[in-house]
């Protein structure tokens, strides 16, 4: 299609009058479908039932011999550390393994650095008369929801492809107030930047105004492909030891997207003297985690290539919906000027620019049109899009005719909100 801004006054009023009627007719289809959170369909859950059955009538003895029923095994049980290390680039006797929600663990390092302080820190992240989070966008509003939840200042940075702009980090990390970062280095939400080898050198090597500065490396998407290429990230932890601050990554993971979503393990992952400090303050909450279901999880996934192979069964299942997301974006939007949006090749989301100040008003069209999506500034701190143009598209849930159903209804919201900007000033 032609762009928008190359055509005439009157070609555009023609072609918002004919957009207008597809979108009402759209609208008279009176579907009701959901693309507003990325969570496995039920046909990707099903493809873990078999640990329903695990471990087993008897089954709860450990490689160590260990009685899984009871207390105790704060780290977690050797044979589930040991299978999940490759996945989270750390040996595995730096690897603790907890519950269900990786969420849950970032929640409370945050709370434990507030009152407790992390290693290298001269008093507690809340003796800092205004903390600071370095927060990349678009970016995980949950991410986002924990830092306003404590009163932390954010600071966004945008994506460039390759991670964050790291010249704005180094800038921002020299200021002492500025104790953390969000990282999602691998298929970002929702962006799906893969963090590039030099991004992770950078941020490893850094100078940091607060000796105890951290980068949460939230690696949620770390075997989540689309394609067949199956994207490396530079290791953190070996990155930062090189650099001489083997203590300034968190890395937190979770199968919460690999097997059963609300019956996962949670993982925590750093240096020594880090994974030292969470037990520390773990063993104060906590006698110990589920330890039969990461027994069930080695029964089940057994290996590193066992998980890979589980995970090739997801992205059968989910690669499709991509596809059907980015190709009904090219057709009703390629060539108009209107949007971009990202081609992830891993990940959950597809990530979509609109035209700027028309996020609100598509999110509300898609409502209105029977779609729900993200709502509008969810990508940015305190859910505040100074743009007004981000769109998260989350297409893993519904079925893939759901999904092309509600992906040919986004992109006429896309383009009839870009359509009316552009005659409303066009007209002004």
């Amino acid at each position: 299609m032609t762009a928008l801004a190359d055509m005439s006054a009157e070609d555009r009023h023609a072609l918002l009058t004919r957009v207008r009627a597809d979108y009402a007719a759209f609208q008279a289809r009176g579907l009701k479908l959901d693309m507003t959170r990325g969570k496995p369909a039920p046909d990707q859950l099903d493809l873990a039932n078999g640990m329903l059955a695990l471990p087993g009538n008897g089954d709860f003895r450990t490689e160590a011999n260990e009685d899984g029923r009871n207390y105790g095994g704060q780290q977690g049980i050797a044979e589930a550390r040991g299978l999940f290390s490759t996945m989270l680039g750390a040996p595995p006797e730096q690897v603790v393994i907890g519950d269900n929600s990786s969420l849950a663990l970032m929640h409370d390092t945050i709370v434990w650095a507030l009152l407790k302080g992390v290693g290298g820190g001269a008093a507690p992240w809340s003796k800092t008369a205004s903390p600071a989070f370095i927060c990349p966008v678009p970016g995980y509003d949950r991410h986002f929801a924990i830092l306003e939840e404590f009163g932390f200042r954010m600071l966004p940075v945008a994506m460039t492809g390759d991670g964050p702009d790291m010249d704005a980090v180094e800038a921002l990390a020299k200021d002492p107030d500025v104790k953390g970062m969000w990282c999602v280095p691998k298929y970002s939400n929702p962006s799906g930047d893969v963090y590039s080898p030099e991004t992770a050198r950078r941020l490893a090597a850094m100078t940091t105004g607060a000796p105890d500065f951290r980068l949460f490396w939230d690696d949620a998407y770390a075997v989540h492909h689309l394609t067949e290429k199956r994207h490396q990230v530079a290791s953190i932890l070996e990155a930062c030891a090189e650099a001489g601050h083997p203590d300034r990554a968190f890395i937190y993971g979770s199968t919460s997207k690999i097997t059963l979503a609300g019956a996962g393990l949670a993982f925590f992952a750093s240096s020594p003297a880090n994974v030292k400090w969470y037990l520390a303050r773990a063993s104060k909450r906590t006698i110990g985690p589920d330890k039969l279901n990461q027994i069930r999880h080695v029964r089940f996934l057994r290996d590193d290539a066992g998980l890979q192979r589980h995970m090739d069964g997801h992205r059968a299942l989910i690669a499709p919906k991509f596809d059907a997301v980015i190709a009904a974006l090219e057709a009703r939007l390629g060539g108009t000027g209107v949007a971009t949006w990202s081609r992830p090749e891993g990940g959950y989301f597809v990530s979509v620019d609109a035209t700027d100040g028309t996020a609100t008003r598509i999110v509300a069209l898609a409502k209105e049109a029977g779609v729900g999506l993200t709502p509008a500034g969810a990508t940015w701190p305190h859910t505040t899009d100074p743009h007004d143009r981000t769109l998260r598209l989350a297409p893993t849930f519904p079925t893939l005719a759901e999904v092309k159903a509600a992906s040919e209804g986004i992109a006429l919201c896309i383009l009839l909100a870009g359509l009316e900007t552009q005659v409303a000033s066009g007209e002004g």
